[in-house]
């Protein structure tokens, strides 16, 4: 088996794959890269076409927004992963178990472990009680205009952190691979997503997911393979070489930062938990079949898929730490592999298939920044058409046309915010900062959704207040704390010591939900 996958990187890579039974071939030249951008273009391509086919089919507010309900469970299963499936988890996981080790598959574990309780606690009532949003179900039983424009601005919170990892992402990598400065590759993946969710709504965003998920399945699968294969098909080889390469040698495979931080761990594994069930951009998915009973079959499918892509971090995460790190020619001059930690995936590729197999990993992951910020971009685009504008500005008094056109202009103005963005979190890695968007979910869509589905005492002024306390003080305490603070506005020592602070803004928004609505004597 080992010879057979050789072999065929050999031939696939023009013979510079024979390295892989001996020694990593050696790193393609900085700046432009020919096999790359032939794979780029032909993705591009390939998805503005999925585009201009997708523009013929969406007419109206439920093409736009939900495709209409006619995504089947399995296709729909597929895409849900892809919209997980983000540049966090293929770039940026690999970048953080190459620094940390063990630490960094703790962010793995989490994210598959929260796919779950959607399908068990949220699938079923949302496609059976909303319409577009998530907002559709809380506004079902309360009060529509306050809880939905809670509802609009959370979801934009919690986009704008998602977009930022996936533009950080898209940046280093096209800066990477084609020698252009950072500015012009966000800009250019910012006008790429901009294009497919104003013309394509749904139906283009759905099934650039699909496709994505398919290639990057496929290409970690593949990925995992070579470097099972390049270790012997032995995972303790693998292991031992990263133990030996990395600085802390046998720590890395101790919980060494979380260990030092218990109460930060607690809180992000909360965070990660059950952050899932309050994004906007997954709880849309929902929306997107025909049932109920399709809702919970495709939120299964998701859940399998993204748990399989997950395990084979856990190779490729290793294995780039021990191949890349023992490769000089990889590494800066501080150690630290070229690119950034985010590129580390990238580097792996080419050790262990050349150009080709750099080139189609490195297009594959573009394609995967495309896709997730297609779907971040639509989700808060509908936060600004559907509810800010169709249900509290025009109380549900606004035409199918005026609805799509508002949400065509809300998705030109959050590209732009996205990009800003994206320019100003250059450094941060991809990884960490999905899990912020994690952290903000947890503490405002999740205690309001749960509880406006399960409990039938809930009030619309503890929804508000609740909700409301949960994102200002999610929003607030990231900034004082160590993502904001310390690392983007560089002062020495955070206010707030907790990274992230879900375990202290997760249970204030449900006890002010409860006690609010308790007190509550209106009707």
């Amino acid at each position: 088996m080992t010879r057979l996958l050789a072999t065929f990187v050999w031939l696939l890579s023009g013979g510079g794959g024979a390295a892989l039974a001996q020694t990593p071939v050696a790193p393609p030249a900085a700046g432009f890269n020919v096999t790359a951008i032939t794979f780029f273009v032909f993705f591009v391509a390939l998805t503005l076409a999925i585009t201009y086919w997708a523009a013929g089919r969406t007419r109206s507010a439920a093409d736009y927004y939900a495709a209409s309900g006619q995504i089947s469970s399995t296709q729909n299963g597929f895409a849900l992963a892809g919209d997980l499936i983000s540049a966090g988890a293929f770039l940026g996981l690999s970048g953080l178990i190459f620094g940390t080790g063990f630490d960094g598959l703790v962010y793995a574990v989490g994210y598959t472990l929260g796919y779950p309780l959607i399908v068990f606690f949220f699938a079923d009532q949302l496609r059976r009680l909303g319409k577009y949003t998530f907002s559709d179900v809380i506004a079902f039983r309360l009060a529509p205009r306050p809880v939905r424009t809670l509802a609009a601005l959370s979801s934009l919170s919690i986009v704008a952190f998602y977009l930022i990892a996936q533009l950080v992402g898209a940046g280093q990598l096209i800066q990477l691979l084609f020698g252009l400065p950072y500015l012009y590759a966000v800009l250019g993946v910012g006008a790429l997503m901009i294009c497919y969710v104003m013309f394509g709504g749904m139906v283009a965003t759905t099934w650039v997911q699909i496709i994505k998920a398919i290639l990057l399945l496929c290409a970690a699968t593949f990925t995992a393979l070579l470097v099972l294969a390049h270790f012997g098909f032995s995972y303790e080889r693998i292991i031992a070489q990263a133990v030996e390469v990395h600085a802390k040698h046998s720590a890395i495979l101790q919980p060494s930062t979380f260990a030092a931080s218990p109460w930060s761990t607690v809180s992000l594994a909360l965070a990660l938990f059950v952050g899932a069930a309050g994004l906007p951009h997954l709880l849309m998915r929902v929306f997107t079949v025909p049932d109920a009973r399709a809702a919970r079959t495709s939120t299964f499918w998701g859940c399998t898929i993204v748990a399989y892509f997950f395990s084979l971090i856990f190779v490729i995460g290793f294995g780039g730490l021990a191949i890349v790190g023992s490769t000089p020619a990889y590494l800066g001059a501080n150690g630290a592999p070229i690119g950034g930690g985010n590129m580390v995936a990238i580097h792996l590729s080419h050790a262990l298939g050349g150009n080709v197999l750099l080139g189609l990993n490195s297009a594959i992951g573009f394609a995967t920044i495309l896709a997730v910020v297609s779907g971040l971009t639509l989700a808060a685009s509908s936060a600004v058409s559907h509810d800010l504008y169709a249900n509290v500005l025009k109380r549900g008094s606004a035409s199918d046309a005026d609805e799509v056109r508002v949400a065509k202009y809300a998705t030109l103005g959050v590209g732009i915010a996205a990009v800003l963005l994206g320019i100003a979190f250059e450094k941060q890695n991809i990884a960490y900062m999905v899990g912020l968007a994690f952290s903000i979910s947890a503490s405002s869509n999740f205690p309001v959704l749960i509880l406006a589905m399960y409990w039938k005492d809930f009030t619309t002024r503890g929804a508000v207040v609740g909700g409301s306390v949960g994102l200002v003080s999610a929003l607030v305490l990231t900034i004082l704390g160590p993502p904001v603070w310390l690392k983007v506005l560089g002062f020495a020592q955070p206010i707030f010591p907790l990274d992230p602070p879900t375990l202290i803004t997760l249970p204030l928004a449900l006890a002010t939900c409860v006690i609010v609505s308790i007190l509550d004597r209106s009707a």
